[in-house]
This record gives C-alpha cells, structure tokens and sequence, in this order.
C-alpha cells in the first residue's frame, strides 16, 4: 500500500470529524416563541341605534314636560300673587285736612298687612294723595303725614318698615277732577302699589 492510500482515510475522516464539527458549531438558532395573541378587547354590546335614540328622544320629551309644567306652575303662582295684590291694595280715605286713619279704613288696612304677611316678597309704595284745596306746599306736607300714618298702621299689624315706601303727590294726582266734595273725598287718600 502507498503512503498515499494509508493518509486517504486519515484524511477522509479527518474532514468528516471537522465537517461534523462544524456543523455542530452551526446549529441553528432556536427561533423565540411565537408571542401569545393579546385578549380581544371586551365588545361593548351592540345597541340598537333606533332604541337608543327613542330613549333619548324620551328622555328630552320628559325633561321638556318637566319645564313646561313647571313654568305653568310659576306661572300659575304669579297669577294668584297678582290677583290677591289687586284685592288687598285698596286705598284708605281721610277727612278734610285730617291724616288719623279712619275707623272704617282699618278693615283695609288689616287686608294689606294680611296681604304682606302671606307674600314675604311683595313690598309696597305708599303715596299720600290730597284734594285740590289748599297750596302746594300745604298739600304735599299732608300727602307726606297721610302716608306716614298709613305705614305706621300697617308696621303695627306686624308688616316690617322695611318693605314699605312713602311719597307725597300732594293735590297733582287726582283720580277725580270735579270740585264737588264727593270727588274732593275720593282725592284724600293712601294709595298701595307694587314696587
């Protein structure tokens, strides 16, 4: 045998052994774990769109309902305000020359206090009004005592000073112009408004 046949299969294997060792340091890479699919999020159930907007629509008729009925209300209430006003705001009449209340003004009286007394929200003007005899000067002085007396009355029978206003009109607001006593006596007069 040759030298040259003997080294063959040394070589042969030798390049075996270092293929397969080469191969061995190759190896391939483990590829990573595939990442685990996230949760599907949660799908919220689906509402009927229809259902959803006549709930709505509902919801705004019933919140509209609900306005109405309370403006009615308020409404309603301003009404019975007003109209206990006009029935409790008479006037009150003095003699000639005179600012003492009347025996006969203070059933009127006593309605304006009741009329206070019920509306903590009402508060008054009290104009003192005189016939037209007398100057200016004389008859606003008189308008001015007239009022006075009016609301000194009323603060008796428990209506707070507070709420009430005086002025004198003295003889410039007439509520009849003829010069006969029975007008002159409508013309002496405590007139109640609103404020």
């Amino acid at each position: 045998m040759s030298a040259q046949t003997k080294t063959t299969p040394f070589l042969v294997l030798t390049a075996a052994l270092l293929v397969a060792a080469g191969m061995a340091c190759n190896k391939p890479s483990v590829a990573p774990p595939a990442p685990t699919p996230a949760a599907p999020a949660p799908v919220a159930p689906k509402v009927d769109d229809s259902a959803r907007q006549s709930a709505q629509a509902e919801q705004a008729r019933k919140a509209e309902d609900a306005a109405e009925a309370a403006r009615k209300a308020a409404a309603a209430q301003e009404a019975q305000y007003r109209q206990a006003a006009t029935a409790a705001l008479q006037d009150v009449h003095f003699d000639y020359d005179l600012s003492d209340i009347r025996e006969s003004d203070k059933p009127v009286l006593a309605a304006i206090a009741a009329f206070m007394n019920t509306y903590p929200q009402a508060n008054l003007f009290i104009d003192g009004n005189c016939d037209e005899r007398g100057t200016v000067e004389y008859n606003l002085a008189l308008g001015e005592r007239r009022a006075h007396e009016a609301v000194t009355y009323l603060v008796a029978l428990g209506v707070p000073a507070a709420r009430l206003s005086t002025t004198s009109y003295g003889k410039e607001k007439p509520v009849c112009t003829e010069s006969v006593e029975s007008c002159w006596s409508r013309n002496r007069r405590a007139h109640f408004s609103l404020k």
